[in-house]
């Protein structure tokens, strides 16, 4: 039987990775494209969730996870590469992200766009990264954690 008002579709793994993470700390919310586990060769725990979707498990992140207010891109997106700028691909899943967001936080948070490599590397710094069942391109979001008020 699932806790009381833990979302069911955060899995016990995650819920401790969750828990053990401190202020500043990141975790990635990768696509099913995203290279999960050559990226955790560098360090970031790897936490399994296939069969989600990233809209489902943000919310369900964001209800336990607060933002960090301290920095001024607590969310960072994985930017278009040039060409799909210039084909003016859409990306209706940042969409979806913003909206959630704004739904959970109580001020204005400012999201990044960071380029494909530098995302990488990015996420090889992160505490964690969460490989989903994410179909939708430029899917990957990384959150940094900040403190409970």
């Amino acid at each position: 039987m699932p806790l009381k008002t833990i979302p069911n579709v955060l899995s016990p793994h995650l819920l401790q990775v969750l828990a053990l993470m401190g202020h500043g700390d990141e975790i990635v919310l990768a696509d099913a494209h995203f290279p999960s586990s050559s990226i955790c060769r560098s360090g970031p725990i790897e936490v399994r969730a296939d069969g989600l979707d990233i809209p489902t498990l943000l919310d369900a992140v964001l209800q336990l996870l607060p933002l960090d207010q301290y920095e001024n891109f607590p969310v960072s997106l994985m930017d278009l590469v040039q060409s799909d700028k210039d084909r003016n691909l859409q990306t209706p899943v940042w969409l979806k992200y913003r909206q959630i967001i704004d739904k959970h936080e109580s001020s204005k948070i400012q999201i990044e766009k960071v380029e494909r490599f530098a995302f990488y590397e990015k996420a090889k710094k992160a505490f964690a990264v969460v490989h989903t069942g994410e179909t939708a391109q430029y899917g990957n979001i990384i959150l940094k954690k900040g403190v409970a008020v």
